[in-house]
């Protein structure tokens, strides 16, 4: 446990580091850590999905994450007010094209996004074929 964590804050940093911290353009980045191989984990496709007031999830967008385990612009400022949204990641799909068997169909993040005033959300998934973690840092924009 404590290793996966620790895997994943070096995942975050790094990502974050290359980039100069979140991406300020995007206001929904994913990064993927294979935790097997200590890389990034691309190309994994996901769905992104938000909840309509009836209850009922509505896709509203879909996307495949680079070889660098990233993905950006999948998503744009107007397509995300506040509301409550979930990232699907399609793992079993991953570790079939990487020779392995998973778990897990699907590893999925179910999140609020805007409760306290406009932000841009970085979501960070630390995958094996067992198991998962995430974490997510949050930023403030500033136009």
């Amino acid at each position: 446990y404590v290793f996966a964590r620790v895997c994943l804050f070096v995942c975050l940093f790094v990502c974050l580091s290359r980039h100069g911290g979140s991406d300020v353009k995007c206001p929904l980045t994913v990064k993927i850590l294979d935790a097997v191989k200590g890389t990034p984990a691309g190309p994994m496709p996901l769905k992104v999905f938000r909840k309509g007031a009836d209850g009922v999830w509505t896709q509203i967008a879909t996307g495949i994450t680079e070889n660098d385990g990233e993905i950006h612009n999948l998503i744009t400022e107007e397509e995300f007010p506040a509301g409550v949204y979930r990232v699907e990641f399609d793992t079993k799909t991953y570790w079939k094209n990487e020779g392995s068997t998973s778990f897990h169909e699907v590893a999925d993040v179910v999140f609020e996004a805007h409760s306290e005033g406009h932000r841009h959300y970085t979501l960070a998934l630390l995958l094996s074929p067992f198991s998962f973690t995430t974490t997510a840092v949050i930023s403030d924009v500033h136009h």
